[in-house]
């Protein structure tokens, strides 16, 4: 037990933080908890009983829960970061502090270090749990509206994409904690950086693969073409040429669905589309790229400390 033990640094930024750090398992709790409850409420799908209308409202409550959820989970990389930017690092610059630790027997790089290893420890542990609570309670719903496998929000919040973002906020707080050294600044910025990157990047995350099309002869029924629970991307028309026409085309000139004029030479539909089975190469490009990211920024972080502090 005497290996597990915290000491030195360490010790500090938990006794440090430890409210904070208490709120994590409390959060974690009281999550795993509401699911069960949700999940106990509603009966086995696979019963022959009729549905009751409590089975009804139950599983309104779950989506609805798990809506919310998803949202909640996209900004959880935000307070990370923010919180290791402010509270862990800019407060004890903006403050002098620090120069306490310096007296300690310990140097700026392990004073930066310590808190980057305890804050990046508890968000992988915490998101960590906090995925597989999500899993349980999303697996009920998934595949209905806003709650597919590739909807924002439930993409992030069902795999360790998650972590990996996390991982970058601590690393983006330990950063800009040091450029700004004011508190509420650097917390704002820290925050704004990374929900920029998940926003550039989940407007990304469908080129790193390249799409599947299926084509088939018109007139013909468009719903087969697209495989159960995957993500279209584009769809319309190709003519004798093979050039692509957009799917309201012969709409806007016939009014009629399946009826094109003949001057465009329609010969066939397409579908573009991801399949399922994009899931988790997808996110596994998409945590590649935040792992360098995340390297890039630490080694910036620790240059910085050390140049500052030698």
């Amino acid at each position: 037990m005497s290996a597990l033990t915290l000491k030195g640094s360490h010790w500090v930024v938990v006794r440090q933080h430890r409210r904070v750090l208490w709120a994590v398992p409390a959060l974690v709790g009281a999550s795993l908890a509401a699911v069960i409850v949700l999940r106990v409420w509603l009966r086995d799908p696979g019963s022959d009983q009729v549905l009751r209308t409590n089975d009804f409202y139950a599983e309104g409550l779950l989506r609805l829960c798990m809506e919310y959820a998803a949202n909640a989970l996209l900004f959880l990389p935000l307070l990370v970061g923010a919180f290791v930017a402010g509270p862990m690092v800019a407060r004890e610059l903006e403050s002098g502090t620090w120069r306490l630790a310096l007296t300690q027997s310990t140097t700026a790089k392990a004073w930066l270090g310590s808190k980057v290893l305890v804050a990046a420890a508890v968000s992988v542990a915490g998101s960590a749990a906090l995925i597989g609570i999500y899993r349980l309670g999303w697996v009920r719903v998934s595949g209905t509206w806003q709650l597919t496998w590739a909807d924002r929000g439930p993409y992030e919040a069902t795999g360790p994409v998650l972590i990996a973002y996390c991982l970058l906020a601590v690393a983006l707080g330990a950063l800009v904690g040091q450029l700004v050294r004011r508190t509420l600044v650097a917390m704002a910025v820290t925050g704004f950086v990374t929900g920029l990157v998940l926003l550039v990047l989940g407007a990304l995350r469908w080129s790193f693969l390249p799409v599947v099309t299926n084509t088939a002869p018109f007139p013909w029924d468009r719903s087969p073409l697209l495989p159960e629970g995957a993500l279209m991307m584009d769809t319309g028309f190709l003519n004798a040429t093979g050039e692509r026409l957009s799917e309201n085309i012969c709409f806007e000139r016939t009014q009629r669905l399946n009826s094109c004029p003949a001057d465009l030479k329609i010969t066939a539909e397409y579908v573009d589309f991801h399949p399922v089975s994009h899931h988790w190469p997808t996110q596994l490009i998409e945590i590649s790229l935040l792992l360098a990211l995340a390297a890039a920024v630490l080694y910036a972080a620790f240059r910085l400390v050390h140049a500052r502090h030698p």
